[in-house]
C-alpha cells in the first residue's frame, strides 16, 4: 500500500513538472530532471582595486498560461520597491569645510571600516548635539593641490539633491586630511551582495537596480555634472532587505559645459570608455559607457572587457569587442541584451542618454518586465515541484 501511494506521489510530481515546463521529451527520450545550479561566484584582484565578479543565476522558464499583464513596474513588485530610496534623514545642505575639530562634534567608530580605497577610509560615525548616524569619509590630503581636489568634491555634491544620490552634511578640514560626513545607509556594495551565495540575482532585480542608477545619472546630467566613476563599488543598497541603491563617491565628478571641450586622464579601467582611453573629449554619455559595462557584469557576473593587466584591458576597450556567446547569458532577454548594445557603442553620439535609456523597453516595458515576472515564478514552482519529487 505504502509503495502504491509513492508511486502515485511520483507520478503526480512528473505530470507537474511536465506542467511548468520544467522539462521536455525529445525523440521518446526524456530529459533528467535538474536543480537549479547556484553558478560560483569570483574575485579578480586588479591591483590596487579588487573588480568583484559574480555568476548569476536565473529563473527565465515561462508559464503556460498568462493573467493580464499589469500597467507599470509596480503590478510586479512589492509596493514597496516600486518607490525611490528613502531620502536622507536631514535636508539638502550646502557645504563648506570648516577647520575644526570634527571630534568636538562627532563620535568616530574608527574600528568599524564601511569602506576604503586610494582616497582613505569611510569610518560610521554619530552627531554628539543629535544622535544622528552617519558616515565619515576620511580623505588625506597634505597638500593644498589635494585639499582642492577634496574641496571639489563637496562643490559637486552641494549641487546633488537626489534620493538615488548619497548626501553631504559636514565636512573638515584638518592638517593632514578633510573629513567628508555623509548620509548613513547599511546595506553594503551592490556587488558585495551579489557574491553573497545565499543572494540570487534574477533579471527582474538587476532592472530595478539599473533604472535606479539611469535615474540619478538623469539627474546629475539635468545639473550638467559627469560623474567619470561609476562602477558597482560605487553603487550602494540602502539595505540589506529591498533593491533600493544610491550612487556614491564623487571624487572625479566633473562640471561639464557642452560648449567647452572637457578631457579626463583617471578612472577604474575596467569601467573607462574609449573616449577616456583616448584622451578625447567627455561628454554625459561617457557616464553610459560605464552604465553598460555594469549592466553586462550583473546580468552574467563577468566583465566585457577585462584582461590579465590594466594594457589589456584598455586594448579590449578600444577594440570594442564583446558578445552574449557566453553561457550566462543564454536566459538573458533579448531586450537586455539591446540595451546593453545601445550603450556599449565606441561613438558615445549613438549611445543612450540618460533620459533616453529610462524609456527603453527592457526599463520601461510593463509587458517585458511582466514576462521575466512570470519566468520566475516558473523557475520557483519547477525548483519546489523538483525537491518535494527527491525527498519523497
Amino acid at each position: 500500500m505504502l509503495l502504491q501511494i509513492r508511486f502515485e506521489l511520483c507520478f503526480f510530481c512528473l505530470q507537474a513538472l511536465f506542467c511548468f515546463g520544467c522539462f521536455s521529451i525529445e525523440s521518446e527520450q526524456t530529459d533528467e530532471v535538474t536543480t537549479s545550479s547556484k553558478r560560483h561566484v569570483t574575485e579578480e584582484d586588479l591591483g590596487l582595486e579588487d573588480h568583484k565578479k559574480s555568476r548569476v543565476e536565473e529563473g527565465e522558464n515561462q508559464s503556460e498560461q498568462e493573467p493580464q499583464e499589469p500597467e507599470d513596474l509596480c503590478g510586479v513588485f512589492k509596493a514597496d520597491d516600486c518607490t525611490p530610496p528613502p531620502a536622507a534623514p536631514f535636508s539638502h545642505r550646502v557645504v563648506s569645510a570648516k577647520p575644526n575639530q570634527i571630534n568636538n562634534f562627532y563620535t568616530i567608530n574608527r574600528q568599524e571600516v564601511l569602506g576604503g580605497g586610494r582616497f582613505g577610509q569611510v569610518h560610521k560615525c554619530i552627531e554628539n548635539s543629535s544622535g544622528l548616524t552617519l558616515a565619515a569619509k576620511i580623505i588625506k590630503a597634505r597638500s593644498q593641490k589635494e585639499k582642492e581636489v577634496v574641496k571639489n568634491e563637496i562643490q559637486v555634491m552641494n549641487q546633488l539633491d537626489h534620493a538615488n544620490l548619497i548626501q553631504l552634511y559636514a565636512a573638515y578640514e584638518s592638517r593632514n586630511d578633510v573629513i567628508l560626513v555623509l548620509e548613513y545607509v547599511d546595506g553594503g556594495e551592490l556587488f558585495d551582495r551579489i557574491i553573497d551565495e545565499n543572494y540570487k540575482l534574477k533579471e527582474l532585480d538587476t532592472v530595478m537596480f539599473i533604472r535606479q542608477i539611469c535615474e540619478g545619472l538623469r539627474y546629475m546630467h539635468k545639473m550638467y555634472i559627469l560623474h567619470l566613476d561609476l562602477k558597482p563599488e560605487n553603487i550602494l543598497c540602502v539595505s540589506r532587505v529591498t533593491n533600493k541603491v544610491k550612487i556614491i563617491d564623487f571624487g572625479l565628478a566633473r562640471k561639464y559645459q557642452p560648449r567647452e571641450k572637457l578631457r579626463v586622464n583617471f578612472g577604474t579601467p575596467e569601467f573607462l570608455s574609449p573616449e577616456v582611453v583616448n584622451y578625447d573629449f567627455v561628454s554625459f554619455n561617457t557616464d553610459m559607457w560605464s552604465l553598460g559595462v555594469i549592466t553586462y557584469m550583473l546580468l552574467s557576473g563577468l566583465s566585457p572587457f577585462l584582461g590579465d593587466d590594466d594594457n589589456e584591458t584598455l586594448n579590449n576597450i578600444l577594440a570594442c569587442q564583446w558578445n552574449f556567446q557566453e553561457d550566462e547569458f543564454s536566459e538573458v532577454s533579448e531586450e537586455a541584451k539591446d540595451f546593453i548594445s545601445k550603450l556599449l557603442v565606441v561613438d558615445k553620439s549613438w549611445r543612450l542618454g540618460a533620459t533616453e535609456a529610462l524609456k527603453h523597453p527592457w526599463l520601461a516595458d510593463p509587458a517585458v518586465h511582466y514576462r521575466l515576472h512570470q519566468k520566475v515564478r516558473s523557475t520557483l514552482h519547477c525548483n519546489a515541484l523538483t525537491l518535494f519529487c527527491q525527498n519523497l
